[in-house]
């Protein structure tokens, strides 16, 4: 029922927050060496937490996830069987003299059968994990977006849209990635390293110690890339989410950018932020990309240390050339699992990062909650009154103080003054948008905290200058303050509010669907919908917020018609700079700096000459 409005940080307030300590003394080089100790300390201790939280997501599956460790197991048990009959196979051919068809041929078949099986294993296996990353991702994304319902209205005031959007999107994305490679990958490799040790000590131990010790090579050199890759990666998400921000800003106010010849700026900006995300992402992509040629290097010195020894070995008699044919199989078994592993780890060192992105919004805290036991409101008459409010939304710059007033039911309150007095801070506060610092809201004698949020808006319609319109068909769009209603009750709304008329003309009428942000719309029409969306529901308060700016006269005089219809017996807030659509008013409040300096009717404030009648000179004096 109630319309969104959300405003921005100023760019004064912005520019404080942003701006460097002057006068600060360098750090000196032990200051600076225990500060980076404490950085990755903190780093390492934010991963950690992270994983702990990711982890908690996938209990959940803890049955798929057993099952794909069993047939991980057994895939990985079946390829390591596998050099054992490739070997006995080759001593089959390779015997002096003559072949054994007998035995080479039941050893094809049981190779045969253990590739069928190991391929089912696998593939079953691909299956289960990713549907244990789907649905850990439908989770995480169902939590994070179901938290931004609950985010008070100061974070997203603080934050762009486009980079909630990259976090809920684009990050949930890379961490689905890095979560499904590592439960393809991860295990598997493991087990496989596993398995092949145990399979090379039965076969040489002597040999099985040359591999052991030229391995840790490879994870010496993997550990020190991915160290480097994490840092890399989270500045890689955050600028994407910038660059999310600045192509959804452009996307939706492009007229204006056209407007005001704005584009090449528009474009500058987007190359900016383009050209630091190409230069991390070719950073994040180099360490990455160093991992696979540094392992890979590593294990082909493995193999080469591996076909030498077991060469002189087969010379001296030590072992036979099938069993050096297993041996040098599970030498590359065993070193390719750490090829895997090292690029598992550098996804999952991205997917981390991008999880923290998700998990950084979910730890915002939310709206205050609502009482335990709420008072439910019935028969509400809108009698409101504010008892010695004060409200800033930065403590060090008071906007609103000892602000007290009381609103009679069936009373209109018209709402005037210079731009940023506060009257849209005060719609912000009867409609707990924000929650007053000190002082008290109530209706009809009831504090709004005692009540839930969900409660006190139901009684409140509002019509802001700013538009919102979903997604959808004419009637949803009408019918969103009250789905249940019918279509002669939609009709008449929409006539109510002088927009049954063009709503005739349009393509399919009330069936016409309507895209993102109002479609073809004008403003003017989507400001006639809004209206009418109100006047569906005729709720025992209204708010008016320059509720008939992008309307022309003639129809404002007959919109205001209707308004007047609509507001007998209701209590009404109406914000408004044309002057002429509240001389009607009960009481017309004018507010500067966050404080009523005076208030009456329209002749009373005339006749007093003050604040109020300067305004109406400006407006209607020559």
């Amino acid at each position: 029922m109630a319309e969104r409005k959300t405003g921005g940080v100023s760019g004064a307030q912005k520019g404080a927050a942003g701006q460097p300590a002057k006068n600060q003394a360098p750090a000196s080089k032990g200051t600076a060496g225990a500060d980076e100790k404490n950085s990755g300390a903190k780093k390492r201790s934010y991963q950690s937490a992270t994983l702990r939280r990711v982890l908690a997501y996938l209990r959940p599956q803890g049955g798929w996830i057993g099952l794909s460790l069993i047939l991980s197991l057994g895939f990985v048990a079946l390829s390591l069987f596998l050099p054992i009959l490739v070997g006995r196979a080759v001593d089959c051919i390779a015997r002096p003299g003559r072949v054994d068809f007998s035995q080479l041929g039941s050893i094809l078949v049981t190779i045969a059968v253990c590739i069928g099986v190991s391929a089912a294993c696998q593939w079953v296996t691909g299956m289960l994990n990713n549907r244990i990353a789907t649905q850990t991702v439908r989770d995480m994304r169902h939590d994070a977006f179901r938290h931004l319902h609950a985010l008070p209205l100061k974070y997203l005031d603080a934050h762009a849209a486009g980079d909630i959007l990259s976090r809920m999107i684009t990050d949930v994305d890379t961490f689905s990635d890095g979560l499904l490679m590592g439960f393809t990958q991860l295990f598997t490799g493991v087990m496989t390293i596993l398995g092949t040790l145990i399979f090379m000590l039965r076969l040489s131990p002597v040999i099985t110690l040359v591999v052991v010790v030229l391995t840790p090579l490879s994870l010496f050199a993997a550990r020190f890339i991915s160290r480097r890759t994490y840092d890399m990666f989270t500045l890689q998400s955050k600028t994407r989410g910038e660059q999310t921000a600045v192509i959804n800003e452009a996307a939706g106010d492009l007229k204006l950018i056209q407007a005001f010849n704005h584009e090449a700026a528009s474009i500058g900006q987007f190359d900016e932020i383009n050209g630091r995300l190409q230069d991390c992402s070719l950073q994040a992509t180099f360490y990455s990309s160093l991992v696979n040629p540094v392992t890979r290097f590593v294990n082909a010195m493995v193999y080469a240390a591996v076909a030498l020894t077991g060469a002189m070995a087969v010379i001296s008699g030590g072992l036979t050339v099938g069993t050096l044919t297993s041996f040098l199989s599970y030498a590359n078994q065993y070193t390719k699992p750490f090829n895997e592993i090292s690029s598992v780890l550098t996804e999952l060192e991205n997917a981390l990062a991008c999880a923290g992105r998700i998990f950084e919004m979910m730890d915002e805290p939310p709206m205050s909650p609502d009482p335990e036991q709420p008072v439910r409101l019935s028969g509400v008459k809108g009698a409101f009154g504010l008892k010695d409010v004060f409200f800033s939304y930065d403590p060090a710059r008071p906007l609103i103080e000892h602000l007290s007033l009381t609103a009679a039911p069936g009373q209109r309150i018209a709402i005037v003054g210079p731009t940023g007095c506060g009257k849209t801070t005060l719609i912000n506060l009867l409609m707990r948008f924000y929650d007053v610092d000190r002082g008290e809201i109530t209706l009809d004698g009831t504090e709004t905290r005692r009540m839930t949020r969900g409660d006190l808006r139901a009684q409140i319609g509002m019509v802001l200058q700013d538009t919102w319109l979903p997604a959808g068909t004419i009637r949803e769009i009408i019918s969103f303050s009250r789905p249940e209603a019918t279509d002669e009750e939609i009709i008449a709304a929409a006539k109510a509010a002088h927009a049954h008329s063009f709503i005739r003309r349009l393509p399919e009428g009330y069936d016409t669907k309507v895209g993102e942000a109002g479609g073809s719309l004008s403003q003017g029409q989507q400001q006639l919908l809004c209206i009418a969306r109100v006047m569906l529901a005729l709720p025992p308060v209204l708010i008016l917020d320059e509720a008939t700016s992008s309307i022309d006269i003639m129809t404002e005089q007959r919109i205001q018609k209707a308004f007047d219809t609509m507001m007998k017996g209701r209590t009404c807030f109406v914000v408004a700079h044309r002057l002429s659509t509240i001389q009607g008013s009960d009481l017309i409040l004018v507010m500067t700096a966050g404080k009523v300096v005076e208030q009456g009717t329209h002749e009373s404030l005339l006749a007093k000459g003050g604040a109020y009648a300067r305004l109406y000179r400006a407006q209607f004096e020559t």
